[in-house]
Parts: C-alpha cells; sequence; structure tokens
C-alpha cells in the first residue's frame, strides 16, 4: 500500500478522496492555484501549481512531497493519457486505468468500433462527412469529450452547420480537439449508467446501474441507485455488456459504460465509456457499502478487489443532488460572490469543497457541492435528500437549490416515469420564483432597521450603519429615538426595487406599514423575524449594503439605497436603453459584430463563455452598433457593458 498519494485535482472531489486517504492512513497532498485553497484544509500538504492542467507542475509537487501516487479525481488530467504516461516514466502510479485504455475509450469513434465488436450495441451513426449527416433528429458529440459538454441536438438541416461550429469550439476549448462524431438521436431516452471495477488480476464486476435521466442540456442534475426502470434480469445483461466493455479494453480501477436506453422497448445502447470516478459515485456507495476510492488506491497498488460478482448486494436506495453556482430564476446563468454564510446538512452525506470565505468564480466548473440522500426505499430517499436541500444555507452566492428541491419532489420524478426531455418538459412548473417574498423584504428592512448591532456568522447589522450616512441621527429620514415616525427603506433584490417603512423598535416592537406589528430577535445564530402571526428563521449575512437571508434552501439578497438615490444598478435598466451587459462574470469567447453594423433585436452579438458554457448575448434593441469594447479572450465582469446599440427604424 502507498504511503503518500497526491492529489491532482480541487474542491469537492479533492475533499472526498482526502477523506478516504485518511481513513486508510495515507498521507494526502493537495495541490492549489493562486486564491484557490478552500478544498485543502484536510490535506496533510498542500503545494501551490500554476494550474490544474499543469502535467509538469503537478509532477514537481508529487516528487516534492514524496508522492508514490497520483489520483486525478474527475475533470482535469483525469482522462488524459500522456498525463497518466508521465507518472509512469515519474516512478509514479496514476490511479487509475492505463492509458491504453484511457485512449481507447477517450476516443467515442474508436470506443463504439470496440465495443461493437465486443458484441455490446451501440447507436447507429458517423464520424465522417458530417455536413451531409440526413437523418434527424441527430446528435453531435465530441469524440475527446465528455459531461455533456459540446453535445448539441440538431432537428433539421438548416440547423446543423451552426451546430457543428458551436460545437467544434467547445470541443476544442474543453479537451483541445475539434473532432465531432454525429449519431441518431433518441427521442426521451433514459440515461442509465454501470459502475465497474476491474483489477490487475483478470477480476472485472459490475456494482449495478444509476440512473442519470434528470439533465439539463446534456448536464446531469439529479442522479440514483438504483435505477427505478431496471430490473434484476436487465441489471444482469447491462451489467454483463458493460463487464465486457471493460475487459475489451484491457481496463483497471473503476470505470463506467453509459447507455441510452429506450424507454419504452428498453432497449440499450452504449454511449461512452467514462475512465475514472464518476460525480455520481456516492449513490452506488451507498446501496453497494462500498469506498470506490478506496476501491481504486488499492486496486492501483496492486491487490486483488477480493470479492465477485455475486458477492454485490444492493441495499436500499440513494439519490444525489448537483449544487451549482447558478441562477436558475435567470435562464441559469452561472453566479459567484465570496460564500458570507455556510451551513451543510448533518443528516445525510454531503461531498462538499465549500468553506465560509471562499470565493466562487468562473474558472472552474459551477459545481459547488453534492448532497445525497438514502433510505430503505426510493420514497423515502427523496425525502431524506429534500429535507437535507432544505437544511442547506450558502448566503453570498446564489445557487440552484430552490430548484432541486422543486425537481424531485414533482410528480413525475417521485412516480420514477423519467427520460432524458423530462427536465425540460416540466421547467415551469419547477422553476422557483424570481420574486421576492413579503416576510423576506421585511426581514431585511428590520434588520437595517435595527438600532442594536448583532452577530450572524460573519455578518454585522446595524441602523447607524444602514442608514448609510453612519450616524442615524445625520439622516434627514424623520427618525428620532423612540422612532415615532417612519424611516423607507428601499431594497434592491433580483426582482426590482422595493420600499418598506419601519417605524419602531425592531427588537422591542415596531412596527411596517401594510404589514402590521413585528419583532425581531436573535437565537443559536439565527435572524428570528415574529411577523403577520408567524415565526420565522432565517439565516444572516452582510456584505457591505447587500444583506443576503436564507431559509428553506433559498437565499435572497436585498441591497439598502437612501431615498432619492435612484438605485438603479448596471444592468437594470430596461432593455430598450440599448446598453448591452454581460449577464454573467466570465470570459468573451466571440465577438460576432464589428461597430457600425446594422442589428436587429435578438441577433447575437457576443458570445461569452463562463464555467465552459458559452452564453449567447443578443442587441437589445433594431438599431446600430455605436460601441463594441470587448475583444475575444477578454474576461469581464457581471455587468460589463459590452456593446452599444444605437436604436433605429431597422424592421425586428
Amino acid at each position: 500500500m502507498f504511503h503518500t498519494v497526491l492529489i491532482a485535482n480541487r474542491g469537492e472531489i479533492a475533499v472526498r478522496i482526502i477523506r478516504t486517504l485518511r481513513q486508510l492512513g495515507i498521507t494526502s497532498v493537495a495541490v492549489y492555484t493562486e486564491g484557490d485553497t478552500a478544498h485543502t484544509g484536510g490535506a496533510d500538504i498542500a503545494l501551490q501549481v500554476p494550474k490544474y492542467l499543469d502535467i509538469e507542475a503537478i509532477l514537481r509537487a508529487a516528487r516534492e512531497s514524496g508522492a508514490q501516487a497520483v489520483h486525478p479525481g474527475y475533470g482535469f488530467l483525469a482522462e488524459n493519457a500522456a498525463f497518466a504516461r508521465r507518472c509512469a516514466e515519474e516512478g509514479l502510479v496514476f490511479v487509475g486505468p492505463p492509458p491504453e485504455a484511457i485512449e481507447a475509450m477517450g476516443d467515442k469513434i474508436h470506443a463504439k468500433a470496440t465495443v461493437s465488436a465486443a458484441g455490446v450495441p451501440v447507436v447507429p451513426g458517423a464520424s465522417e462527412g458530417l455536413e451531409s449527416w440526413h437523418e434527424f433528429p441527430a446528435l453531435i458529440k465530441p469524440s475527446a469529450g465528455g459531461g455533456g459538454k459540446g453535445m448539441v441536438v440538431v432537428r433539421s438541416a438548416g440547423e446543423l452547420p451552426e451546430a457543428l461550429a458551436s460545437a467544434r469550439r467547445t470541443a476544442l476549448a474543453a479537451f483541445g480537439d475539434d473532432t465531432l462524431l454525429i449519431e441518431r438521436f433518441i427521442e426521451n431516452p433514459r440515461h442509465i449508467e454501470i459502475q465497474v471495477m476491474a483489477d490487475t488480476h483478470g477480476n472485472v464486476v459490475h456494482l449495478g446501474e444509476r440512473e442519470c435521466s434528470l439533465q439539463r442540456r446534456h448536464q446531469k442534475i439529479i442522479e440514483e441507485a438504483p435505477s427505478p426502470f431496471v430490473g434484476p434480469r436487465m441489471r444482469a445483461e447491462m451489467g454483463a455488456a458493460a463487464v465486457e466493455a471493460a475487459r475489451s479494453v484491457g481496463y483497471t480501477g473503476a470505470g463506467t459504460v453509459e447507455f441510452i436506453v429506450d424507454g419504452t422497448t428498453g432497449d440499450y445502447h452504449f454511449m461512452e465509456m467514462n475512465t475514472r470516478l464518476q460525480v455520481e459515485h456516492p449513490v452506488t456507495e451507498l446501496v453497494v457499502d462500498r469506498d470506490l476510492v478506496a476501491l481504486q488506491v488499492r486496486v492501483a497498488a496492486g491487490e486483488p478487489l477480493g470479492f465477485g460478482q455475486d458477492d454485490v448486494r444492493l441495499s436500499g436506495h440513494a439519490v444525489e443532488a448537483r449544487v451549482y453556482a447558478e441562477d436558475p430564476a435567470r435562464g441559469f446563468l452561472p453566479t459567484g460572490g465570496r460564500v458570507l454564510a455556510l451551513r451543510e446538512s448533518a443528516s445525510e452525506r454531503v461531498d462538499s469543497g465549500l468553506v465560509e470565505g471562499a470565493v466562487v468564480g468562473s474558472d472552474y466548473d459551477p459545481m459547488l457541492s453534492k448532497v445525497i440522500g438514502w433510505a430503505p426505499t426510493r420514497e423515502g430517499a427523496l425525502h431524506a435528500l429534500d429535507r437535507a436541500l432544505g437544511e442547506t444555507v450558502v448566503l453570498g452566492v446564489t445557487t440552484n437549490i430552490p430548484f432541486l428541491r422543486g425537481l424531485i419532489t414533482h410528480p413525475a420524478v417521485v412516480s420514477g416515469e423519467l427520460d432524458t426531455g423530462l427536465v425540460e418538459r416540466v421547467l415551469p412548473e419547477v422553476l422557483p420564483s424570481a420574486e421576492v417574498p413579503e416576510d423576506v423584504l421585511v426581514a431585511g428592512a428590520l434588520a437595517f432597521h435595527d438600532s442594536t448591532p448583532f452577530h450572524s456568522g460573519n455578518a454585522q447589522i446595524s441602523r447607524g450603519e444602514a442608514a448609510a450616512g453612519g450616524d442615524p441621527w445625520d439622516v434627514a429620514d424623520g427618525w428620532r429615538l423612540g422612532a415615532a415616525a417612519w424611516t423607507t427603506w428601499r431594497l434592491e433584490s433580483r426582482d426590482g426595487l422595493h420600499e418598506v417603512q419601519v417605524r419602531g423598535l425592531p427588537q422591542e416592537g415596531a412596527e411596517v406599514r401594510d404589514a402590521g406589528p413585528a419583532k425581531i430577535l436573535l437565537r443559536d445564530g439565527q435572524l428570528v423575524v415574529v411577523h403577520a402571526g408567524r415565526t420565522r428563521s432565517y439565516a444572516v449575512a452582510k456584505d457591505g449594503d447587500t444583506l443576503w437571508l436564507g431559509r428553506d434552501g433559498q437565499a435572497w439578497s436585498l441591497t439598502r439605497h437612501l431615498i432619492g438615490d435612484p438605485g438603479d444598478r448596471p444592468g437594470v435598466a430596461g432593455a430598450g436603453d440599448g446598453v448591452v451587459r454581460s449577464p454573467m462574470p466570465g470570459t468573451v469567447l466571440l465577438v460576432k459584430a464589428a461597430v457600425g453594423d446594422q442589428v436587429i433585436a435578438g441577433q447575437p452579438l457576443v458570445i461569452v463563455e463562463a464555467m465552459k458554457m458559452e452564453h449567447a448575448v443578443t442587441a437589445p434593441v433594431a438599431g446600430v452598433v455605436r460601441e463594441l469594447p470587448v475583444k475575444a479572450g477578454q474576461p469581464v465582469d457581471m455587468d460589463a457593458v459590452l456593446a452599444v446599440v444605437e436604436a433605429t427604424d431597422v424592421p425586428a
């Protein structure tokens, strides 16, 4: 067994691997880039590298720390055959499959041919002459890719040229290879994958399936094990096919064989094999009661699996939700910011790389953590997950938690009637409202109005500070000791500007105009508000003029403004002003217009990439492009001006 292992990754997967290494008694070595250290707290050694994709820097860190092996996690270098070879050249063990297996399965075109020869069914498709493909709908996929990045559904020949161009750009940026393939698109299929594990002694087993059909834009959102669609016979058949796929390339370690399944007939087809640990591996761990990372490490050290196929038993049901830094109410645009307050569920498993004070930017994948519920039944597991998500508080960064809770409680999901198009169909029913509830506005106004400073985590709020003049006696709003007059708080939230009038002392008993009496107090670090016959508790944090409040897995930000201040932050102005602003922090990928161009409303002007996802920013009005201050490769902040369009009579 190894005495020291370096983790060539970051975030929640680095934290998760460190946990298992500690249990095995192995010294853990974390690497980090400048400012990205949240995942290093539990490591025995932490070394800085310029980039997580810098192979030579990673190898230098391994030599410096005395590591014997390198665990790549997933993403970054996990499926990089050149990295696996360099590890071997340096005398390091790569905790993963041989580089030949990575190459065989990393090229989707070659992989399909290999497994087809082994008798595994595949989806009809082509890797040449893509521009002349004529069977629609079709699915474009990067040959070297994974994780759904660059995959595009094309429903007509007219859509094909732009779809190919977009997929090539994404594939080149994400994987360094713009080779594509095209396949027949199976309408409303189920996405079911098989976990395999193989050692260097010829033993290959499968650990059952995972249902990954709840996706949005080919990105998995919710995963579960076992699948509600798969029975014992189908599990055995698909498992045997997955084992043959692994054997066909001499696979060792943990891998996942993904299948697309016809939800009507039950026919299944090989899609790809991921030659690494999967994001969703915890659901398998919980139902088979085996630590997959520990198995990876033991296999890499040359040990046999120690169990056979007949020893694999499934117990109970597990469901995982991915918590992303994104705003569902704004079209799932990436978000960011500093984590001001954090509380994660203690009742269920949470794999997280978050800590208070961590900055979430646009440089990496938007996934912040994974929350996993387990119970003896599927219904119980969904309930456990919903409860755990409701217990989660992330203030300072908008997340998709309200959307996740709406999705896993939707009747179609509860019934188990899943397919890869379900999320898009039920989206209007499960999206959280952008409207800020009245109780949150009242709580925010009372917190700003309170004359007594209070703390919650790193938050400190007092009325003297909140008055923005620094001294309540200097604010010409009629406030005076005894609080007989009304004070107006102008609060900006994601749904616009609100005015809330308060008088009185909130901790003794105040009045909110048109909303009645209210009172606040602190209890166990929570802001407790008694109002309208109800008592509600909120997590609370403050960042400058912005107050964050959270409850039931949701979070709201409220920014205060003085009366007379228009309160318009950049980007709040309406579409008719012709100013085009970036909807999120990111990098300009492509500029599709030039100064002087005549454009129509809705025409794409700039492509902004954030967290490896492309977003087209369009002209808000028909007119002439007068300013275009950005260029490809330029980083931009949220609300940065990308272009200015002067409205003309150009028809829309």
